[in-house]
């Protein structure tokens, strides 16, 4: 499970390293109404959610389709600009086809990955848009029934929200993050250009990485789902976000330039966040009834498997079954005394596989 992009024959001087303010205010937005994901910014969010005007706040609620449960790509540029205006001006020059199925992520996310018309000029998607729009409540479901008559004016409309946005907090949070934003992409910029792209993409998160096989180069983001692009023709846009955690942003969608948004300063733990998969693993090991009850004794102290087989009553076989499972998912220490080898549970995994698995599904 991952996100692949190709980058096969892509010149280093198209994979861009820069802060966007566009998605940056975006990557706020999604901190203020889904606090929860984000316990590192509860100062933050407290202060800035309890400075809103109640209007502005009314209309925040009204458009957070756009970056509540899922960011809209409009939301993330491929040309990161100095200012906030600046990215809004190349907003405005997409297409209103492209714009509204864009921003109507949220009701195609199952074709993401393929495409999927415009509801503006495919009425089956159009219905589609309407039918799960409907769940998200009626004033919700009438912004958008406005978006698909009348796109040119909630396209206005949008924007006006986010310079509001703008003046009413962001402005200032953007004048602190983005010089720590800035530090960021030049280091991931300089590494690119002295140690080669390998280190400036390991050096983006553990859970992005470059895989070379055969003639094909692409850049692996981990993550919960799947999805395959190329950066052929275009580049790849690198966002760093003080305000991400613990979300890893991949824009895949067919006919975009792909763009990474990562968080800065991510708590990863000593030797790296595990692969989803890894997570999976683990978590399989230790639901098993049995391997649940091993564990009881593993987390005690260390035992023999024969120790092990006649304490719960099954045979050395089974035990020793059970324990590889275990051990391959990375849930075990072994050590020798004499001739008799002792397991034992590692606590500081299983303690942490919760957060990991928050961390996985989030990101």
């Amino acid at each position: 499970m991952s996100v692949t992009i190709d980058i096969t024959g892509l010149p280093h001087e198209r994979i861009v390293f820069g802060p966007s303010p566009l998605a940056e205010l975006g990557a706020a937005l999604h901190a203020l109404s889904e606090p929860g994901h984000h316990a590192r910014l509860h100062g933050w969010v407290t202060s800035t959610s309890a400075g809103l005007k109640p209007e502005l706040a009314d209309r925040l609620h009204e458009a957070d389709f756009l970056w509540r449960s899922t960011r809209s790509d409009i939301l993330l540029p491929a040309r990161p600009r100095e200012t906030l205006a600046e990215e809004l001006d190349d907003l405005d020059t997409m297409p209103d086809e492209q714009y509204v199925a864009a921003a109507l992520e949220i009701s195609c996310a199952s074709q993401y990955a393929t495409g999927t018309p415009s509801p503006l000029v495919d009425a089956g998607t159009r219905r589609r848009v309407l039918d799960l729009a409907a769940a998200r409540g009626p004033r919700q479901s009438a912004f958008i029934r406005r978006m698909l008559s009348d796109p040119p004016a909630v396209r206005a409309w949008i924007r006006r929200l986010l310079e509001d946005c703008d003046e009413a907090f962001f402005a200032d949070t953007w004048r602190r993050v983005r010089v720590q934003l800035a530090a960021d992409a030049r280091h991931k910029t300089e590494l690119l250009r002295r140690k080669g792209l390998a280190e400036a993409v390991a050096a983006v998160s553990s859970a992005v990485s470059l895989q070379e096989t055969g003639p094909v180069t692409a850049v692996v983001v981990d993550k919960l789902t799947s999805g395959r692009t190329s950066a052929a023709g275009s580049g790849l846009t690198f966002l760093p976000t003080a305000f991400g955690w613990p979300h890893l942003l991949a824009l895949h969608a067919p006919g975009w330039q792909p763009v990474v948004q990562y968080p800065v300063d991510s708590p990863e733990p000593s030797g790296g966040a595990p692969s989803v998969e890894v997570v999976k693993l683990r978590m399989e090991a230790v639901a098993h009834p049995m391997r649940m009850r091993l564990c009881r004794s593993l987390a005690r102290g260390s035992y023999t498997t024969g120790e092990l087989a006649d304490t719960y009553g099954i045979t050395a076989p089974e035990v020793s079954r059970h324990l590889s499972v275990m051990r391959k998912a990375g849930l075990l220490t072994t050590r020798r005394r004499g001739r008799y080898v002792l397991h034992q549970l590692d606590v500081t995994i299983v303690a942490r596989l919760g957060s990991d698995f928050l961390e996985g599904v989030l990101r």
